[in-house]
């Protein structure tokens, strides 16, 4: 009986912390665009992101390579992400586009994860839906 016990517990722990994980920022994820794909790690106490694979150099917003800071494998996007609540993580994000960094704000629920860069408010950003690479 005991013995019954113990494993249902492990079991129980296993799933709760495997959904847990799932809504996690860390790990692989394609941007949107299909452009990149950024590993979230940490990095210090908080979470960063850096490009691991570059599958495409294409504009956002045109068709064509970007002038502002071309994609490539290292390119630090995200940093300073720690946990706001709900959920949600807040911290800084680069875009490559306009050579600028923004806040935002990253929502991770299980292969997806929306990402929603802001000035002054996360009402005013765009959002945007990145999925977890593999």
């Amino acid at each position: 009986m005991l013995k019954q016990l113990i494993v249902g517990l492990a079991l129980a722990a296993a799933i709760s912390g495997a959904a847990w994980g799932a809504d996690r920022p860390e790990g692989f994820w394609v941007a949107q665009s299909g452009n990149v794909e950024v590993r979230i790690a940490p990095c210090g106490p908080a979470l960063c992101g850096q490009v691991v694979r570059v599958m495409a150099n294409n504009s956002m917003s045109t068709a064509g390579p970007s002038a502002a800071a071309p994609a490539r494998v290292g390119l630090q996007l995200m940093s300073d992400f720690t946990p706001s609540g709900d959920g949600q993580w807040t911290g800084k994000i680069f875009n490559r586009e306009d050579g600028r960094t923004y806040d935002c704000v990253i929502t991770p629920a299980g292969r997806t994860m929306t990402v929603r860069p802001y000035i002054f408010f996360p009402l005013f950003g765009r959002p945007q839906t990145w999925t977890r690479a593999g």
